[in-house]
């Protein structure tokens, strides 16, 4: 019987790394997929030795509009057959909308919302074939609750939730299930790319935040056992039910009133 694949994106650290370690615990075979090839050869190398499985690293700048395209005629060449997906790779920009350039909100766009969407896109067909198909898109907490100033960062997130959503319920009757991961605070380099960890994690307290390998455990039981959306955390669950169960035009009144990267 041939062994299933794994596709993880953002693979070369944080929740994509952890990512990459439970697929390989469960004996899936690794694609992992990031910018920083020689970051990817080192966590192919370190899970490679510990689970024997084979790990491909295939280096890839998202936010090019052909990146997708490029990854699939890879993936051809080298006979790689898919079975799952995991969409991680993603980043927020700091600032209100104006402040970033727009070039800086198309990459953004293109890497969380075309990338996640294309590559959802081009690799069913295979699994529908296989009758078996196992998506992750990581969203994030931030798409269940009220938007705060983040330069669209959580209309995206909302985006993926209802993509996933949609895909689940078109393909569940063909063996496939896609699962839209919601993750709160975080210990991974997101924080440290918008140039916030010190305001964040001063702002809320330790048990609001998780390990990525958490994260990604949760989330892999969560899409085996065939669900649709992951909210990780009981915190985060319970604020998610509170703050959607307010109407629209308070929930706006306390979004206007906050920013949780301020000091």
């Amino acid at each position: 019987m041939r062994q299933l694949t794994v596709l993880i994106t953002g693979a070369s650290a944080g929740i994509g790394e952890a990512f990459a370690k439970i697929f390989a615990e469960h004996n899936f075979d690794l694609v992992l997929v990031a910018r920083r090839l020689d970051r990817l050869e080192e966590v192919a190398g370190e899970i490679q030795g510990q689970y024997h499985v084979e790990a491909t690293c295939l280096p890839a700048d998202l936010s090019e509009v052909d990146a997708v395209d490029k990854l699939m005629s890879v993936l051809k060449a080298k006979n790689l057959v898919i079975d799952a997906l995991v969409n991680n790779a993603g980043y927020a920009l700091n600032g209100s909308f104006l402040e970033p350039s727009w070039e800086d909100h198309r990459k953004m766009h293109q890497v969380m919302l075309n990338g996640y969407t294309e590559l959802c896109y081009r690799l069913l067909p295979s699994m529908v074939e296989r009758r078996y198909g196992r998506i992750i898109n990581v969203s994030s907490l931030s798409a269940m609750l009220p938007s705060v100033p983040s330069s669209m960062y959580t209309g995206i997130k909302r985006y993926v939730v209802d993509m996933s959503a949609a895909i689940d319920f078109e393909m569940r009757g063909q063996g496939i299930h896609c699962l839209a991961l919601c993750p709160g605070f975080t210990y991974t380099e997101f924080h440290d790319v918008m140039g916030v960890r010190e305001q964040a994690q001063s702002n809320f307290p330790k048990f609001m935040w998780q390990s990525s390998e958490t994260v990604a455990r949760e989330g892999y039981d969560a899409v085996m056992a065939g669900k649709v959306l992951k909210v990780n955390g009981w915190y985060n669950r319970l604020l998610s039910m509170v703050l959607n169960h307010l109407p629209y035009s308070l929930q706006h009144r306390l979004a206007r009133s906050q920013d949780p990267f301020s000091d």
